[in-house]
């Protein structure tokens, strides 16, 4: 017997191996035959399920049916199917919503067929032929595809099933047991590559309940059951909720070693099907815990709308996002004035692409224009030939150590360009002049930042004496994901296994998006009326160890510290870099400020100069570079630049 035994499973493992390869075979197929061949079954089966339903009607095969009323009857929902799509997917993607859709389709036939029904000139069907047949057909339709998708499904899987010793599935909870979450969880099962252990769902009607055999679970209980299913990963399954909500669930884990992702908002969902491949990791924002504001649309308008604008520093990171936002609001004609020819390149092919793409883009004028800012004859050229009448100037030398080693170029170009690209603007009579600046020109230790507030001196020392250009100045602090900010930094850390660096344990940093700080220099500059300088609503300032041990917990690691040796990842204290600040101000004192129309931009009420001193001071900086005399540099500093104070803070 026990021979025969074995023989008989050897036998059905054939078959079901045979059944798999047919399936794969089939699998293969052009989708053209794949779908011919469904469309061929379905007639057949609908013709056989109306003849049955007149079977069961009657009681016995009646052999009276006509056979123009079985094509009559038989065809019309075949030809529905296809006209909503049915078989567009054929069999591998196959939901059921699809499903409801053909319910649907069936209840518009059977009261079409009731219709019919009253005209003696049509083929008459009794009453309850129509729901008997659409019934038997609807349910061959579910049956076949679920089945089909059952074989295709276990052949891949039985492939995959070879491989799992260097494959690993994670066990994940799904929070939000709705249509999303329900969704997810079908996408999940078919990826083979995560095992759903459970919802949670902060709606009391659904705790408790199970969905597809899984437990839903309050959300209180998430951050428990993260340790009790050895989860390694919380999907974000509710598209539709707010900002502040998602953010008080992301707070929830806030020491959790556990990765968290999110689908996005149901605007994003371009075709409204949830798949595996839409998940990412959450916004920085919402770790961040920062509000924005819907940018004022007559504002973006104003210095842009139908004009010629010129950017400099039109390849940086906010120089690039500030020509993005100029082309969506219409100018006439955009240059970009950018000094890195590769920089340049990029922006320039970029806007050039989007222009392509959106016809409301076609007549604007876009040039790519080398140049320094510190040329002075060639931006009246360029300010005289273009008849340029709005300037965002954003061309400047950012990084604080490297311009601490290299200060009369970083005074050069942040100070001096600044005089030049501002003085070209007022010889050719621009309107507008924007000057990006930055929370580091406050009371700075570096050269860097007082650089830049020598950038704000001439600005306001040029709006004093001149009437035909209105000057101003946007202040504000870190951006994320410039080329100096610590997130890059912290997920390349991270993706090399660690360890993150911080400069000081007590560091803290404002942070806001490129896209936002952008939105907000326009807008600031739109409401200037001469020698402003605005600043930025930053929100509340971030620790910065703080967040490099968020952004670890939320790849799933472990912090490695004193008290928790066996941890993952370790983040180093390496000691602030020269000119380096522990905290940065955004204005030089808290009476010194008033609030503007727009809820996060405010203006600072600050000390300016006499415009030939300052002309005085950058007359000299040629010559005293050439015996790289930083002393008298540094003294210029203290006298102009209020606050300042030589090194690093300790």
């Amino acid at each position: 017997m026990k021979p025969k035994l074995n023989n008989t499973y050897s036998e059905n493992k054939n078959t079901v191996n045979r059944l798999y390869n047919t399936a794969q075979r089939l699998l293969e197929l052009p989708r053209v035959v794949k779908r011919s061949f469904f469309l061929t079954a379905d007639i057949l089966m609908s013709l056989v399920c109306l003849f049955f339903a007149y079977a069961l009607r009657y009681g016995y095969v009646a052999n009276h049916i006509s056979p123009i009323a079985l094509f009559f009857y038989a065809i019309p929902p075949v030809v529905g199917l296809y006209l909503i799509g049915f078989y567009r997917g054929v069999a591998r993607i196959f939901f059921d919503s699809v499903m409801r859709n053909v319910l649907q389709l069936f209840v518009l036939l059977i009261i079409l067929y009731q219709f019919i029904g009253f005209f003696d000139a049509l083929p008459v069907m009794p009453r309850s032929v129509p729901l008997l047949y659409l019934f038997l057909f609807f349910i061959w339709l579910w049956g076949s595809r679920l089945s089909i998708r059952e074989i295709l499904e276990r052949s891949t899987g039985s492939q995959k099933h070879r491989r799992k010793d260097t494959e690993v599935n994670e066990n994940v909870i799904i929070y939000g047991a709705g249509v999303a979450g329900r969704e997810l969880f079908d996408a999940l099962e078919r990826s083979h590559k995560y095992r759903t252990v459970a919802f949670v769902d902060d709606n009391p009607q659904l705790t408790g309940g199970y969905v597809f055999g899984k437990k839903i679970y309050d959300a209180s209980e998430t951050v428990a059951l993260v340790d009790q299913l050895n989860v390694e990963q919380v999907f974000l399954a509710m598209p539709s909720i707010s900002r502040a909500r998602r953010r008080q669930i992301i707070d929830e884990f806030a020491e959790v070693s556990v990765k968290i992702k999110e689908l996005p908002s149901l605007h994003d969902i371009a075709d409204g099907q949830v798949t595996v491949s839409k998940m990412r990791p959450v916004d920085i924002l919402d770790v961040l815990d920062r509000q924005t504001v819907e940018p004022d649309a007559k504002l973006l308008s104003k210095n842009i709308s139908g004009k010629s604008v010129l950017v400099t520093g039109a390849g940086g990171s906010i120089g690039s996002e500030l020509c993005r936002q100029i082309i969506k609001n219409g100018p006439r004609c955009l240059i970009l004035y950018e000094l890195s020819e590769y920089a340049l390149y990029s922006i320039h092919q970029e806007l050039k692409n989007q222009q392509a793409l959106n016809p409301d883009y076609e007549n604007i004028e876009i040039i790519a224009m080398i140049g320094n800012v510190t040329n002075e004859d060639k931006l009246i050229r360029v300010f005289k030939r273009y008849r340029i009448q709005t300037v965002y100037h954003a061309a400047a030398y950012k990084h604080v150590p490297i311009v601490e080693h290299n200060p009369f170029e970083g005074v050069i170009n942040n100070s001096k360009g600044t005089y030049h690209c501002a003085y070209a603007a007022l010889q050719a009579k621009v309107e507008t002049f924007v000057l990006i600046s930055t929370d580091k020109a406050v009371r700075p230790t570096n050269v860097m930042g007082a650089s830049k507030r020598l950038a704000e001196l001439v600005c306001q020392g040029l709006s004093q004496v001149n009437s035909s250009t209105c000057f101003s100045m946007v202040r504000f602090g870190n951006v994320l994901g410039s080329s100096g900010s610590v997130i890059p930094l912290f997920t390349k850390q991270i993706e090399q296994g660690g360890p993150i660096t911080v400069t000081h344990e007590d560091v803290t940093r404002y942070f806001m998006t490129i896209p936002e700080a952008a939105s907000l220099v326009i807008q600031a500059g739109a409401m200037a009326s001469g020698g402003e300088v605005f600043v930025l609503d930053m929100g509340e300032p971030v620790k910065i160890v703080d967040l490099a041990k968020r952004m670890i917990y939320l790849t799933g690691c472990k912090l490695k510290d004193n008290n928790n040796p066996d941890g993952d990842m370790e983040i180093i204290v390496t000691g602030l870099r020269p000119g380096e600040k522990l905290y940065e101000e955004l204005i030089i004192g808290d009476d010194n400020v008033e609030e503007t129309e727009h809820p996060l931009i405010r203006q600072a009420i600050e000390r300016s100069f006499p415009l030939m001193d300052i002309e005085n001071m950058l007359s000299q900086l040629t010559r005293r570079a050439q015996p790289h005399d930083v002393e008298w540099l540094k003294e210029e500093f203290k006298y102009f630049v209020e606050g300042y104070r030589e090194g690093s803070e300790s």
